[in-house]
């Protein structure tokens, strides 16, 4: 197993909704974004290929769902790929956790937040971002497959982020699995109601796939990743102070 390493990126104040500031003040706006950006590159380059878990990260380790997720990460250890969460309790903890005791790679983007978010002890690789959208992209960057599991306001917006940005074409389609057919069955015929009103187009239904069962989850994301992608290994520059 790799040493954990962490790294944190420095909080700033959040300031919203109060309009522009001074050109200084967005100036270092602009620059803390861009080093938090450059940091992630630098620390996830040599990770993957990944898997990234979402989910809740209000579930205890005796919860079904908790058990699930452990499962989830075990099972994407065993198929060789990175176990990538947001890094916090939960279903992210689950699935690290997973992973880590079945020799898999683990590693955790997690985010600033006054309650709710600390880092879970079954990550190898930790970076924390200040900005969510900045964390996203990093999650999104390095990931040939997303698993959705059961969760909040966080899980259902990196869910249809990640939905939009393959519906229009701005990312490559990868896997979008949700685990928890009795959970998203309501969110599904929502989001059939949206098809028959013409809002999204019925195809765009297909770019799910729900299910309960790892084996049919894991064989479609494998399948899919063997017909699409060739995992190309990167070799650090040592002039970069590069380091797997």
């Amino acid at each position: 197993m790799e040493v954990k390493t962490k790294t944190i990126i420095p909080a700033k104040k959040h300031v919203y909704l109060e309009g522009p500031k001074s050109r200084g003040y967005e100036l270092g706006f602009a620059w803390r974004v861009f080093r938090q950006f450059i940091k992630g590159f630098r620390s996830l380059h040599f990770t993957g290929p990944c898997i990234t878990v979402f989910g809740s990260a209000r579930f205890k380790e005796d919860h079904p769902h908790y058990i699930k997720a452990r499962e989830v990460g075990k099972r994407i250890a065993e198929l060789g790929f990175t176990t990538m969460t947001g890094g916090g309790p939960g279903i992210m903890e689950a699935a690290n956790r997973g992973a880590f005791e079945n020799n898999g790679n683990s590693v955790g983007c997690n985010i600033l937040l006054p309650f709710e978010q600390e880092e879970n002890p079954y990550v190898q690789k930790s970076i924390t971002f200040e900005h969510f959208f900045v964390r996203k992209v990093l999650l999104v960057k390095y990931s040939y497959a997303f698993i959705i599991m059961p969760g909040g306001f966080g899980t259902m917006d990196e869910l249809f982020e990640t939905l939009t940005l393959i519906q229009t074409k701005s990312i490559t389609p990868f896997p979008v699995v949700l685990i928890g057919v009795d959970f998203f069955k309501p969110l599904l015929e929502n989001i059939d109601w949206m098809a028959q009103h013409g809002t999204i187009s019925k195809e765009d239904i297909d770019l799910l796939m729900i299910t309960d069962d790892l084996d049919q989850a894991m064989d479609h994301i494998s399948e899919f990743v063997k017909a699409h992608y060739k995992v190309k290994p990167r070799k650090p520059f040592w002039w970069l102070l590069e380091k797997r």
